[in-house]
């Protein structure tokens, strides 16, 4: 077990961009941008420090928004982690970055700041603001000169998937120390359809195969399989068994919600996770965090009512993405879309679509 608990904290609404698949700023109509008060960002880490003595971990924060650096008390948190000797992680857009506030960053204790890359350079663009993808690859060089690692998310959809394998190259050639892609999640505000079952397989076969080559040539980048369907790829590719000691019951791997993640908005409200919009289970400002991980959490961690992974043997493993089925079905239990396993090898029945 992991000697850290994951909080995604989201600490204000400000953002200098309107990405098109934003769960913040997707869908119709104005909303409120919210950011939490000082005196808030200070009883939020004191909630999630007793959390994390009562199960013995350590909490993690990724530290995101919004952008968190536009929050007027920015530095004060990043100085008040650093008293505290929390470990975090900054999930943030590039524009505010240069080598001064990356080496303040660094100080504070900052170990990896993330940013994103949603296409090559018109799609990106497009997705999220112009300019944005020059500038994102350039402050790769701050962050790694501060000695911040330096991270590239991707979110893949019908619209840029096959700009994924170019992406790759890219922050290969940037120097980027990790990259990773996940899926788009459905919020109301759709720019695209649905990749199907097949494409995404292939996808995750090009890609598959271009890690391979830049990691037979020593490249430096860590890539991040991120997304949990890679896990179902690597089952049927050989690079993945099953274990012959797994216990039954037993959760090893997979979707973290319910196991070891909380997100925690800008207003307080505590949800299992950030991109299933209807997960709220609790608002840390009313609410201890011990309490709402014992009772209101645990119907994220009733892994049977999984219509489709619940027959799978690879459900302790695996399980896919329940926020994509949940924006795309409106069951978080559903079958995740783009999974395209159609039998239990071991038992031999048909899974459910």
């Amino acid at each position: 077990m992991s000697q850290y608990f994951a909080f995604q904290w989201h600490i204000t609404d400000e953002c200098d961009q309107r990405c098109k698949h934003c769960y913040i700023f997707s869908g119709t109509g104005c909303k409120e941008l919210k950011s939490m008060t000082w005196e808030q960002m200070q009883e939020v880490v004191a909630n999630c420090e007793d959390f994390c003595k009562v199960y013995h971990r350590v909490p993690y924060f990724y530290i995101t928004g919004g952008d968190p650096i536009l929050h007027p008390d920015f530095w004060k948190l990043m100085v008040l982690l650093k008293s505290k000797n929390i470990p975090f992680t900054i999930m943030g857009n590039p524009f505010h970055l240069n080598d001064e506030i990356c080496k303040m960053l660094a100080v504070c204790g900052c170990e990896k700041y993330q940013m994103s890359l949603d296409g090559m350079r018109e799609t990106h663009d497009w997705f999220r603001k112009p300019g944005s993808f020059d500038l994102t690859l350039e402050k790769v060089g701050c962050l790694n000169r501060a000695g911040i690692r330096s991270i590239i998310m991707s979110t893949v959809s019908k619209t840029n998937m096959h700009e994924i394998p170019d992406i790759i190259d890219a922050v290969v050639q940037a120097g980027v120390d990790v990259y990773a892609f996940s899926r788009y999640v459905p919020t109301g505000g759709e720019v695209d359809t649905s990749m199907t079952p097949e494409e995404y397989r292939e996808l995750l076969s090009v890609c598959d195969a271009k890690y391979k080559a830049y990691e037979a040539a020593g490249c430096k980048t860590y890539f991040n399989k991120k997304d949990h369907l890679w896990t179902l790829y690597e089952y049927e590719t050989g690079a993945f068994t099953l274990p012959e000691n797994a216990q039954v019951g037993m959760i090893y791997a997979g979707c973290n919600c319910g196991n070891c993640h909380i997100t925690i908005s800008s207003n307080g409200d505590v949800m299992a996770c950030r991109r299933v919009m209807d997960s709220k289970v609790a608002n840390v400002f009313e609410d201890r965090l011990a309490d709402v991980w014992i009772c209101q959490m645990e119907k994220y961690r009733d892994y049977e009512k999984f219509s489709k992974c619940s027959k799978c043997e690879l459900k302790a493993w695996c399980r896919g993405c329940p926020a994509v089925a949940n924006g795309t079905t409106g069951s978080f239990y559903g079958a995740d879309p783009q999974c395209w396993k159609t039998r239990n090898e071991i038992t031999g029945e048909v899974l459910p679509c």
